[in-house]
């Protein structure tokens, strides 16, 4: 079964920044999407960043121009730079990867938790 491993979360200053990583049990490639989610007490899961397996990216809005996603195929590992940090960043932030065959089907990581003060 795929794994997901999530880690580089923290505590950090507003204005700072962190560099969160997703490592796969499995390539890359064999995902049609993967990104990064969040999850503050009492909210949603929210999309934060992602890409598609033909290198489309998407953001958040509240997240453009600060963060960006990027990945190393080799190492099977996804990256979520993260700048000017800001208190409402404050989360649980997850990793996920989709694929969409024979069947939609999600998998997670456990979560890394990213507290940002003021």
């Amino acid at each position: 079964q795929v794994q997901l491993v999530e880690s580089g979360g923290g505590l950090v200053q507003a204005g700072g920044s962190l560099r969160l990583s997703c490592a796969a049990s499995a390539s890359i490639f064999s995902f049609n999407f993967m990104a990064w989610y969040r999850q503050a007490p009492g909210k949603q899961r929210d999309l934060v960043a992602g890409f598609t397996n033909g290198g489309r990216t998407n953001y958040a809005d509240s997240v453009k121009g600060r963060f960006t996603i990027s990945r190393d195929n080799a190492k099977n590992t996804v990256f979520l730079q993260m700048n000017s940090l800001k208190p409402e960043d404050t989360a649980v932030y997850y990793c996920n990867a989709r694929r969409l065959s024979p069947a939609t089907v999600d998998y997670w990581g456990q979560g890394t938790q990213v507290t940002v003060s003021s």
